[in-house]
């Protein structure tokens, strides 16, 4: 007999938000299965950064955001990372004067300390190459590690969904890579992501689908691998086509 598809992770339905009477997103329909990298793409200005903002609780929204099977469409950012989902900011978001080890013991803030100390390491085991600096100051980390220790920061929290807005922002290209191979050994840990990436090549490389969002609306999805897909993006983005 057939088994019905798993239930996905997030689901999101009807979403709109914008900015005092500026509405941004219209109507945004998108779905993350468990431990599935799902990469947003779209043109400056197109509401990615403030979709992921909507979901993690940071602004107000209306619509349906469903997560780990839970109503979640009211909850609060601290409610948010309770339930799982963690959202890490564009920017190398990290306290720079404080050391690596300082900075992802502040990430775990507010949790019980042996499951704090445990997360840390763990969080470092992932990232060998900020591991070996665990002791000094932030400011001493090129943009890289230092987008490697934002990215650490979520983990401390054990995420089951990992929303990663730009992690490719001001780095070189050797740099962008080992950031995005640490993307990918998110998945073979278990945890899925919502990434906003402007270098599609890099990001469908590792997606295992894609949602195009243009003027605040879903014009495209896609699994990462669908043939011609850089085309149809291109095409999606300047209006030439709408595909779902």
């Amino acid at each position: 007999m057939p088994t019905s598809a798993p239930e996905p992770l997030l689901e999101i339905r009807g979403l709109a938000a914008g900015y005092d009477k500026i509405g941004v997103l219209h109507g945004i329909d998108l779905t993350v299965g468990s431990a599935e990298i799902v990469a947003l793409l779209g043109p400056n200005g197109a509401g990615k950064t403030t979709l992921l903002r909507a979901i993690s609780g940071l602004m107000p929204k209306s619509g349906h955001v469903n997560f780990a099977g839970r109503d979640l469409s009211r909850a609060s950012p601290r409610d948010m990372v309770r339930a799982g989902l963690v959202h890490v900011v564009e920017g190398h978001r990290v306290f720079t004067q404080q050391t690596v080890f300082d900075n992802l013991l502040l990430a775990g803030y507010g949790m019980a300390h042996s499951a704090r100390d445990r997360q840390v390491e763990e969080a470092l085991a992932f990232f060998p190459e900020i591991a070996a600096k665990r002791n000094d100051r932030a400011v001493t980390l090129s943009g890289g590690q230092q987008q490697m220790l934002a990215v650490a920061q979520g983990l401390v929290r054990q995420p089951r969904l990992l929303l990663l807005d730009e992690p490719s922002a001001g780095l070189s290209p050797v740099l962008v890579d080992r950031v995005l191979a640490a993307v990918a050994r998110l998945k073979d840990a278990g945890t899925a992501v919502l990434l906003v990436e402007q270098l599609i090549e890099k990001a469908l490389a590792i997606a295992d689908r894609v949602y195009a969002l243009v003027r605040g609306t879903i014009v495209l999805e896609a699994p990462g691998n669908a043939p011609d897909l850089p085309r149809r993006l291109e095409e999606a983005y300047f209006g030439q086509h709408s595909q779902r």
